[in-house]
């Protein structure tokens, strides 16, 4: 039996390993850790963008929230307050945030707040998870609000409304939407650390699978298979040609997160790790070192980590940066074979090269 935050007794279904003290940023994926490194080192940073919630539309998410959801405790959906505490408990969140159950039959989860995180999950989701699927999902949510994303969060939803609302003014939406652009590629990292502290919460890696494939292919997991719904993120990685992958960037870049396939491969990888083993072992970052970290550090872990994406990657463009930064000497004739790799090609003129395909609007997944 443990002992959750707040002194009341939580049973889980089995023991699990409990991380007292531990850092955010020994779960982090390096270009979320460095950003946040980076905005914590700012004197006041948090503070300024706080006193902004006047502003923003976090009270008003709260009354709504407070309202006409329901509000997860000890009489109301007592199985995922149990759930809720335990994470809060091996993650050693000391203050457990509210928790809403949302009438939504799209399955999606979210950890918002500018001055207290709060956590929101549809009634879709809980429908569509077993027990150990939705312990990875708010073990998920509360690394968000170990993290602090919340904050920076809540600033993406504002900034996405009013770039909406000024869509008029042109200059004022392209300003906008770039900040938003660069918010997007973070909060899509930030998911990635958040996907690592379901993993660390449940200590379950195949429930924290099979949650990730049900978000894509809905409650029918005997027609599903993990493995092969990996091996479709292989797919996805390495086909195509230079058009498919100006496709992917083109598909993700409107996108809060990654592809449930991308990330169940980047969960997959990351529990094989030493540095997941390292933490299951009681060796990780504590959070009184935080204010010891260094900014440059952290940078040139993210800028390693990039690097490490380029030189491994399986995608075409890809491979061409790796020809362009090793001096290719034929880039040209690089770019044509890479480009219609696969079709017929003749070098006389009026030579077919095919038609490229158009992307699909796929609706987002949470």
């Amino acid at each position: 039996m443990t002992e959750s935050p707040g002194g009341s007794a939580n049973v889980p279904s089995r023991d699990r390993r409990r991380f007292p003290g531990i850092s955010s940023r020994s779960y982090e994926h390096p270009a979320d850790r460095s950003a946040l490194v980076a905005l914590r080192k700012l004197s006041g940073f948090d503070t300024v963008f706080k006193t902004l919630s006047g502003l923003l539309p976090e009270r008003s998410l709260r009354l709504l929230f407070l309202s006409d959801s329901v509000r997860v405790g000890e009489q109301q959906f007592a199985h995922l307050n149990d759930m809720l505490r335990d994470a809060c408990y091996i993650l050693d969140l000391e203050k457990v945030p509210p928790m809403y159950v949302n009438q939504d039959p799209q399955p999606n989860a979210m950890c918002i707040g500018l001055d207290e995180p709060i956590i929101v999950v549809t009634t879709g989701l809980v429908e569509l998870l077993d027990e150990e699927e939705m312990r990875a999902v708010i073990g998920h949510e509360v690394g968000h609000a170990l993290s602090g994303h919340a904050v920076y969060r809540t600033i993406l939803l504002f900034l996405t409304n009013l770039a909406m609302k000024v869509a008029w003014i042109p200059l004022g939406n392209v300003a906008i939407m770039a900040i938003v652009t660069a918010l997007r590629e973070w909060f899509r990292k930030s998911e990635l650390s958040a996907d690592r502290a379901g993993l660390l919460v449940g200590q379950d890696l195949q429930a924290s699978m099979r949650g990730l494939m049900k978000l894509a292919g809905g409650n029918h997991l005997h027609e599903m298979n993990v493995d092969a719904f990996l091996k479709q993120a292989d797919e996805y990685e390495a086909g195509g040609d230079l058009r498919d992958s100006v496709l992917k960037i083109l598909n993700l870049l409107p996108r809060s997160h990654p592809f449930t396939t991308v990330r169940a491969a980047e969960l997959k990888k990351w529990a094989a790790s030493r540095d997941y083993q390292r933490i299951m072992d009681g060796h990780y970052p504590r959070r009184d070192e935080d204010k010891d970290t260094s900014v440059s550090d952290s940078f040139r872990d993210s800028a390693a980590h990039y690097a490490d994406s380029v030189r491994n990657s399986k995608d075409p463009l890809m491979g061409l940066v790796r020809d362009i930064a090793g001096g290719a000497g034929d880039l040209g004739g690089k770019l044509r074979d890479t480009v219609f790799r696969g079709g017929t090609r003749s070098d006389g003129p009026g030579s077919g090269n095919g038609n490229g395909s158009g992307g699909s609007d796929r609706p987002e997944a949470s």
